[in-house]
């Protein structure tokens, strides 16, 4: 029997999570090894920015996980655009995850209308390209080696 859920439902999501790992650390030498340690969980890390009146300029959300910094967002307000913004937010959190976390690489996504002329502008490298998702779009994953 299956049932379908729209809504999440953040204990069986949890739930899901906690077995998929199990059975992958069951699988890997490599994660079972990773996973009992502290950089074997997702940290959140997140940059901000505000304008001068407090107001979100800009930010940065992502994780670092083992070894690697994930960029989900990365977003600037129309206003700010242009001035270094982005460029800073990026830079910081580069900096925090390998400086202080210990990550030796970088990964994030982009759709072509996008990002990803900035992100290679920023040292990262095309590694993966997906036409038409979604329709009439392109979507690149792109690394970075961090300093």
């Amino acid at each position: 029997m299956f049932r379908l859920e729209a809504e999440v439902d953040r204990n069986r999501r949890d739930l899901l999570r906690s077995r998929l790992r199990e059975s992958d650390a069951a699988a890997s030498p490599v994660l079972r090894s990773l996973l009992g340690t502290p950089g074997g969980r997702e940290t959140p890390l997140h940059v901000w920015a505000l304008d001068e009146a407090g107001a979100l300029a800009g930010g940065l959300v992502g994780h670092t996980w083992t070894t690697w910094l994930h960029v989900a967002h990365l977003w600037v307000d129309a206003r700010h655009r242009g001035r270094g913004l982005g460029s800073g937010l990026l830079t910081e959190a580069e900096r925090v995850a390998g400086e202080e976390r210990g990550c030796r690489r970088a990964r994030l996504e982009t759709w072509d209308f996008q990002a990803p002329r900035f992100y290679r502008r920023h040292g990262y490298e095309v590694v993966c390209v997906i036409e038409d998702y979604p329709p009439g779009i392109t979507e690149y994953t792109l690394t970075k080696r961090l300093a």
